[in-house]
């Protein structure tokens, strides 16, 4: 210990080197993960402006660490407040999901939507209203230090301002994207001034994938660190026409560059263990990350298979069906979660990602239940 703290007060006399502080900063957080560790770190680290910089990690090495330490761990998703929220809650929120030590945290992003016009002069006005997105990754990742990945999207953004976007996030230090087409807005936005757009993921992953080659829009510049996640269905993306067509368009998404998968949220674990299969038999070798959600109320149910598209086993159905109130109901979405993280656990997944929008309560619940079961430990 003594050794690593002179390393630590002395690095910058040391050497300058961007590698050498990346290895430190990968050894560092291997031992923040103990809390032995972390008591005595927290209380020297907090006065380094670079602290945050050592503790950045693809989500890839996030994988390959709980892999190589035998350590699963849990990611979580969160979404911004709407516009003009107070953001206490947010941080709140945060500062929960903080405590279950997570690799990473995602974080959602919305596109401006059309608002109505008022007036004799009709004027199309657009108006984002959950903003927020690169500001609470700055949050998670300077505060908590945390990894953020924030959601890149096609829908509702053009590739001029994806660019910006992502020069901000590096300038950020954040090193992390969820590149995704986007939920269908039902109208287009209008291109001016020559601008264009992404219209498939596998395009925006291509232009991430230019700007971590060095070439922008309009010209060649810097290198763009990223590591590029893409999203995956076990049980097919609505608008596919079946599963094969499903995985091939998920195999273009990793041959433009995306570095891993992670899934929709699914209730029956046989639709993911049949999704991975499919996907190795395809040739996609990439990490394929689970997605889960706690079923919380009556109302989920038709909203998550409608909305979502996600299908609700006959059990888990049943259950809920039968249950009294929503209180019962979240008790039995919480089980049903434990016991879907403890068999993809058992299986060998070392991460398994929950949406928790911004609801901490039962994520507490079930990750106590895991840390009791021994499964987990943070």
């Amino acid at each position: 210990m003594i050794a690593f703290w002179y390393i630590h007060e002395h690095l910058f006399t040391i050497t300058n080197s961007k590698c050498v502080i990346k290895i430190f900063g990968y050894l560092t957080h291997l031992l923040y993960g103990h809390y032995s560790f972390r008591n005595i770190f927290d209380k020297s680290i907090n006065n380094y402006y670079w602290a945050c910089f050592l503790f950045t990690m693809k989500v890839i090495e996030h994988l390959a660490q709980a892999i190589r330490t035998k350590q699963p761990r849990v990611s979580f998703e969160i979404i911004p407040p709407k516009r003009g929220a107070s953001l206490e809650n947010l941080e709140k929120v945060v500062k929960d999901l903080a405590q279950f030590s997570p690799p990473f945290i995602d974080v959602t992003s919305r596109a401006a939507e059309p608002l109505s016009s008022t007036g004799e002069v009709q004027i199309q006005k657009y108006m984002r209203k959950s903003p927020g997105t690169l500001g609470i990754c700055v949050l998670i990742k300077h505060k908590h230090r945390i990894d953020p990945v924030p959601h890149v999207l096609c829908q509702g953004f053009t590739r001029e301002e994806t660019e910006d976007f992502l020069l901000e996030l590096s300038y950020c230090g954040v090193e992390n994207v969820l590149a995704l087409r986007g939920d269908d807005l039902g109208y287009e936005k209008p291109l001016a001034n020559g601008k264009t757009r992404n219209v498939f993921t596998q395009e925006l992953v291509g232009q991430i994938e230019n700007l971590r080659k060095g070439a922008y829009l309009h010209g060649q510049g810097s290198l763009l660190d990223f590591c590029v996640g893409v999203g995956g269905y076990p049980e097919k993306h609505a608008q596919a026409v079946d599963f094969a067509s499903d995985i091939h368009y998920t195999q273009q998404k990793v041959d433009a560059g995306a570095d891993y998968i992670v899934t929709q949220m699914f209730f029956d674990n046989s639709s993911y263990f049949t999704y991975l299969a499919n996907c190795r038999n395809a040739g996609i070798t990439v990490p394929i990350i689970p997605g889960l959600k706690i079923l919380t109320s009556k109302e989920q149910v038709d909203i998550l298979q409608n909305t979502f598209h996600c299908r609700i086993p006959k059990e888990l159905a049943g259950l809920v069906e039968r249950a009294g109130s929503n209180e019962e109901v979240k008790d039995i979405g919480c089980e049903w979660a434990v016991r879907q993280a403890r068999e993809l656990f058992a299986f060998g997944y070392p991460v398994v990602h929950f949406y928790v929008m911004l609801n901490v309560e039962p994520i507490r619940k079930v990750m106590g239940q895991l840390k009791e079961n021994g499964i987990l430990c943070y």
